[in-house]
């Protein structure tokens, strides 16, 4: 006789993360061309980068329908002791996207926050729109900590419990999602283990284990000592149990949740290189990446300094065509470097709807006679400058501070559901 295994019920717009191989919620890396290029290689759930509470309280959501996203917008800061309203003509910063149609009931919302009324707050505004909302409680960069997010959350674990609560309690049941958390493993099994018994208690639907300690870094191998405890503990409590931590593809993937007992994995950097570790087998070719990579690049109309970031991982670095496409400026020279020749007139037309000029000088490309072919986007430089980390990586999540834009109904159609 076969025992049934406890579950938490899976919401009716909410997934249930067992059998999943997912693509881990990553500033920078996991935009929207990322996010889609992982699930059509196939990703079964993906993660938006970590969005701080804070910048998506104040956006107005739209509707793109030139790229059929949904947008979370608002006016950027003009800095400043005394900030001043910015002027009618600046390009909203567009802090959150989502494809309704390509992400539906697979994106993941993950959340910044150290206050529960500001994580559900915030929550508010995009539960509507995605499948889930997943607190980060395992990044152990300053740009979370410093602020009492992140892996900092994980020293207090008072607040965290309490911030779950909250989203199950004003999020979830409103908006028919699940509330999950990603955490980090502690110094001792016996700190993780009554850490992950307070927040499966919570009404959680999943909880992700990065198999590091918060001091460790990427380079260090992952420790997976205490995996099968905590994916015992989930399961006693019927949360999904998901591993996180030198995952490279999807049948190293299965082999993994086989031996320790866990219901789904998360992949990162091997993801970041190549998505297609999303499918069985071999993976295919860069250059096959690099062009589905940029064809929704400029499908979404991507950020060009965000699509260049990327492509620079697509590419091997050992290969020339890296240093080819080092000093290009445009989507347009970059389609030119790579030979993808039949890319060539949208790469233009999206260079002139982002203010770039599509000749490679890397300065912004207005002409008086042609100010529709700009309304579309906002001006772009190819480097982002700050004068400080933790600036420069909160640029990265769009926090900002600004006055809401102008409002639009929202669609008909919502996304069912996606970083």
């Amino acid at each position: 006789m076969t025992t049934e295994v406890k579950k938490v019920p899976i919401p009716r717009r909410g997934v249930d993360y067992r059998g999943k191989v997912v693509l881990a919620p990553m500033v920078r890396s996991g935009e929207l061309p990322s996010r889609l290029l992982a699930l059509h290689y196939g990703a079964d759930l993906v993660w938006g980068p970590e969005t701080v509470d804070r910048s998506m309280i104040g956006t107005t959501r739209r509707y793109n329908p030139e790229t059929k996203t949904i947008e979370w917008t608002r006016k950027p800061s003009q800095g400043g002791a005394k900030q001043q309203p910015p002027p009618t003509d600046v390009k909203d910063s567009v802090i959150y996207r989502v494809h309704p149609e390509l992400e539906g009931g697979k994106l993941i919302f993950q959340i910044g926050t150290s206050n529960p009324a500001l994580a559900v707050q915030a929550a508010k505004l995009v539960a509507g729109d995605v499948a889930g909302i997943d607190v980060n409680a395992g990044c152990p960069k300053p740009f979370s900590t410093h602020d009492g997010m992140g892996a900092a959350l994980l020293r207090t674990p008072d607040k965290l419990c309490a911030i779950l609560e909250a989203l199950v309690r004003d999020v979830a049941p409103a908006f028919e999602i699940g509330i999950s958390v990603k955490i980090r493993l502690l110094a001792t099994a016996a700190e993780t283990e009554a850490l992950v018994r307070r927040l499966v208690a919570t009404g959680i639907t999943a909880l992700t284990v990065h198999c590091r300690t918060t001091p460790m870094r990427p380079r260090e191998p992952a420790i997976r000592g205490q995996l099968r405890m905590v994916a015992d503990v989930c399961r006693e409590a019927g949360v999904a149990c998901v591993m996180n931590g030198d995952v490279e593809d999807r049948d190293q993937a299965a082999r993994l949740m086989r031996e320790f007992g866990v219901d789904g994995a998360m992949i990162a950097t091997a993801a970041e290189k190549n998505p297609s570790c999303f499918r069985s087998g071999a993976l295919a070719p860069w250059s096959e990446v690099a062009e589905q990579y940029l064809r929704y690049a400029l499908q979404v109309q991507n950020k060009y300094g965000n699509t260049k970031y990327l492509l620079c991982h697509h590419v091997p670095g050992k290969s020339p065509m890296y240093k080819t496409i080092q000093p290009c400026k445009s989507y347009t020279k970059i389609c030119e470097a790579l030979g993808f020749d039949h890319l060539l007139g949208q790469a233009r037309e999206v260079d002139l709807s982002l203010d770039i000029d599509p000749d490679n000088t890397g300065k912004s490309y207005k002409k008086a006679s042609n100010n529709s072919a700009l309304a579309a986007g906002g001006k772009m430089s190819e480097s982002r400058t700050s004068t400080s980390q933790i600036r420069k990586d909160f640029s990265d999540r769009g926090v900002v501070s600004a006055s809401a834009s102008e409002t639009q109904s929202r669609p008909v159609e919502a996304t069912a559901i996606p970083t």
